[in-house]
């Protein structure tokens, strides 16, 4: 396997760039939703929310990150709000397809109740929407995954779960 640099803090362009593509996510969702109602959009950044928390405080401090720069900006935060934990914890843990259905749903719930919105009532922006919120969670999510953040992740070197499971 050829070795790629990593990075000990990760540039500020990059940490921008992976949640720029985040944000769209969840601002598109959010769109998506409000063709539902306010509630569900509503409930839908709560649900985001209690994902992200859950990150940067059951996984995050456990990661070589914390109180570092990672390609998501979140090992800082991390440290800002929990303490260090156990680096072989991080290590160790098996990731399956099964832990990935919450943070899919991020994007399949807005996309399903989109398809839906569009059978009852076709609207362009709406369609718009669907097709930009597909592009950025699959090649949106590729390029910076693969490209700009886990390519040069000092973590991944040292054993990730995610990175055992997408490059079995």
């Amino acid at each position: 396997m050829k070795t790629t640099k990593t990075y000990e803090n990760f540039p500020v362009w990059i940490v921008l760039s992976s949640n720029l593509l985040s944000l769209g996510i969840y601002a598109l969702g959010f769109y998506i939703l409000s063709g539902i109602g306010l509630l569900a959009s509503f409930l839908f950044l709560i649900y985001v929310l209690a994902l992200e928390i859950r990150i940067i405080s059951k996984h995050c401090v456990s990661c070589y990150y914390w109180g570092k720069t990672c390609g998501f900006g979140k090992g800082r935060l991390s440290a800002l709000f929990f303490k260090k934990g156990d680096i072989s914890r991080f290590c160790a843990k098996e990731m399956t397809w099964k832990d990935m259905i919450p943070d899919i749903l991020v994007s399949l719930v807005p996309f399903v109740a989109g398809i839906v919105l569009l059978i009852i009532r076709f609207n362009f922006l709406l369609l718009i929407a669907l097709v930009l919120l597909f592009a950025l969670t699959s090649a949106g999510n590729g390029f910076v995954r693969g490209s700009l953040t886990c390519k040069f992740c000092k973590q991944r070197n040292l054993g990730c779960p995610a990175d055992k499971l997408f490059n079995k």
